[in-house]
């Protein structure tokens, strides 16, 4: 299956609420100067226009930065925001669906937790998915709904059946990172570790740090 080139570094998906004062824009920004490689931006509490607001926001603090800037579940405003592509769920719009409507130059990510998700993924042909997002490893408080934490192993499970590259994600900390060198995940994603630090571009900085095996 073909893959398209995306550095899934590190992966930061938004929240709003973590953000705080700050906004999310400049702790987007701090972030991808400690090295954060592509954002998602996720408030499904917002309505559409203010999350294209924010999306519009968030796009300008990227231009420039070769960072990818990918919407969570909400296919309908990629274009009204100028993302370079979405995200999307097990129940939300079905990946296929997005791919036509948004043509072949967007990037497509879908999460997974188990093999045989994976196995439906692969059914749908080629092109239609850039990679997987794989959890929750550990359980978030980010996610109140997320299903059964899979574990290291779990991730390690998914990736073997992968054809496409595929990031941890769900209580992910700087200090967890590390289990999850060696599972064959492309690297992590994070939510609070970032959003919710004093310091984004330091917490960034860290977490590659501590991926890439640092003290």
């Amino acid at each position: 299956m073909t893959r398209r080139p995306v550095n899934l570094s590190l992966y930061l998906v938004t929240d709003t609420g973590l953000c705080g004062p700050r906004g999310v824009p400049a702790t987007v920004q701090a972030a991808v100067a400690g090295g954060v490689t592509v954002v998602q931006l996720r408030d499904p509490g917002a309505t559409d226009a203010h999350f294209v607001a924010l999306g519009v926001a968030v796009r300008e603090v990227l231009a420039g930065t070769g960072v990818p800037l990918i919407i969570d579940d909400r296919v309908h405003l990629v274009q009204d925001i100028g993302a370079d592509g979405v995200h999307v769920g097990q129940r939300d719009m079905p990946p296929a669906q997005a791919r036509q409507l948004l043509g072949p130059d967007a990037m497509v990510g879908l999460s997974v937790s188990t093999i045989e998700q994976v196995r439906t993924a692969r059914g749908l042909g080629d092109g239609v998915l850039d990679y997987l997002g794989v959890g929750p490893v550990w359980p978030t408080a980010t996610k109140p709904d997320h299903g059964t934490p899979i574990g290291p192993g779990g991730v390690a499970a998914v990736a073997a059946a992968s054809p496409w590259p595929v990031v941890a994600i769900g209580g992910i900390t700087t200090k967890r990172t590390g289990m999850l060198r060696h599972s064959g995940a492309a690297d992590v994603a994070v939510v609070s570790t970032v959003c919710a630090a004093e310091e984004p571009a330091v917490a960034a900085a860290s977490l590659r740090a501590a991926w890439d095996g640092q003290p």
